[in-house]
């Protein structure tokens, strides 16, 4: 999403680099290309203007122009500056007893309410362990309730919806009252939306929250939306109340205006950040980690915690233990695919490493979900010994397979050298540092 505010940022703090010494001169036009830079993504102009006088009365002190590194300096307080203005510290979602504890979702319609209010659930049932009941309380939208309960069930979590004749308010008093009698921990109640905001909207998200006796109310914003995202953002702080934001969209391609701008004009931390479109696409929202990559410095941290959520320790053990004793198999090679799958789409996990999201080499780069389940497929129309044992794949075998998974030979030809380039380099690994590692399988992060 930061692409280009990224790549002018980097552009600036170049130029910048090539003089030994600064001047306020430099500092004011170095400023002036990050405040062009920061209103071309959509941010908000009452933001930016902030946001320029902080960095500009940090940046022409006497210990950043007379510093042996002051180009370096600005960077880091640029850095500083953009992590406050995302809210600082990272802060949680807090849910305590007495249960149940009820976070109502709130936002226009198509910013993704109710997918955001099943990740939501998912979240707070796969990390935290609560038993978490979905109230279907958006009566506006005919699918929503359905889409809803096929939700719920895929994340977990137990699904309430009412009759007709009730109000949204009323379904939301039942859906709390329901988990109230059935012992569920945490209520996620769906509401309803409009495509701008209006008098009728924000009464019902107000007697919503009052009938349900929210504990937490989040509004889910599009982070695609700029600008618009600002004034809505505004409209239910003002009105409805909202204690965090959840950003939808975060993996999209648009300007990111409405992430830099949406915690000044609330007050209310990002909590959450919406990754993707599965399930497991919802992110706790950390200021640092997402300054860090706005200025193309990666995310190392992240990566590592969807490592750790992809791959189990035993998993890992058995990984390494087949490949010293030369067994890892095409099974096991596909597995190893599904996993890297689950972390999310390869060209953001490359974007959190220092150095490689900016890339020439890695510009534009987009795989192709087909080429995986074309990997998949041909795996798959494998005989058991064929995958456990590759070699005794001859001339015929490869005719055989390419038939069974509606592929070409040279398709299976290539994925049989991709399977012994991998093997390869994991032998390698193993045999130079592979004793180094850790029961997990992965490094130990201090």
């Amino acid at each position: 999403m930061f692409e280009a505010l990224t790549e002018r940022l980097n552009a600036v703090f170049k130029r910048l680099s090539g003089r030994g010494r600064l001047s306020e001169r430099d500092v004011d036009e170095a400023l002036r290309e990050v405040r062009l830079a920061l209103l071309e993504a959509d941010v908000n102009f009452r933001v930016v203007k902030g946001f320029i006088e902080r960095v500009r009365s940090r940046a022409t002190g006497a210990e950043v122009l007379e510093g042996l590194a002051p180009a370096h300096q600005v960077v880091r307080i640029v850095r500083d500056e953009l992590t406050a203005l995302l809210g600082g510290k990272a802060q949680a979602l807090v849910l305590d007893p007495p249960w149940p504890a009820v976070v109502v979702m709130v936002g226009l319609q198509g910013s993704g309410k109710t997918t955001a209010a099943a990740k939501l659930g998912y979240f707070i049932h796969k990390r935290h362990g609560r038993r978490v009941l979905l109230v279907a309380a958006d009566l506006q939208r005919p699918a929503a309730i359905e889409q809803l309960r096929i939700l719920s069930q895929q994340a977990g979590c137990g699904f309430f919806s009412a009759g007709h004749g009730l109000s949204a308010p009323d379904v939301a008093r039942a859906g709390v009252a329901c988990a109230d009698k059935e012992g569920y921990e945490v209520v996620v109640v769906d509401t309803a939306g409009r495509q701008h905001v209006d008098e009728e909207l924000m009464e019902e998200a107000r007697r919503i929250v009052e009938a349900s006796r929210a504990r937490q109310v989040l509004l889910v914003v599009d982070a695609m939306t700029g600008q618009d995202a600002v004034n809505v953002a505004r409209a239910f702080a003002e009105r409805v109340g909202v204690h965090g934001v959840v950003l939808t969209k975060l993996d999209g391609d648009a300007r990111g205006g409405a992430a830099l701008s949406v915690r000044e004009v609330t007050g209310a931390p990002i909590l959450f950040a919406g990754t993707g479109e599965r399930l497991e696409g919802l992110e706790p929202f950390y200021p640092d980690r997402m300054a860090g990559r706005i200025l193309g410095m990666g995310d190392v941290l992240s990566l590592i915690e969807r490592a750790e959520q992809a791959v189990r320790a035993d998993e890992a053990r058995s990984v390494l233990r087949k490949i010293r004793e030369d067994s890892f198999g095409l099974d096991d090679f596909l597995d190893q695919l599904r996993q890297v799958r689950r972390m999310g789409p390869l060209d953001q996990l490359l974007s959190m490493i220092p150095g490689l999201g900016q890339a020439k080499a890695l510009k534009g780069l987009n795989v192709d979900e087909k080429e995986l389940n074309r990997v998949e497929a041909i795996i798959q129309s494998m005989t058991p010994s064929e995958r456990r044992n590759p070699a005794i794949i001859d001339g015929s075998r490869r005719r055989r397979i390419a038939a069974g998974s509606g592929t070409r030979v040279q398709d299976v030809n290539r994925l049989l050298r991709q399977y012994e380039e991998a093997r390869r380099m994991m032998r390698l690994v193993t045999q130079r540092g592979g004793a180094a590692l850790p029961p997990s399988g992965l490094p130990d992060v201090k």
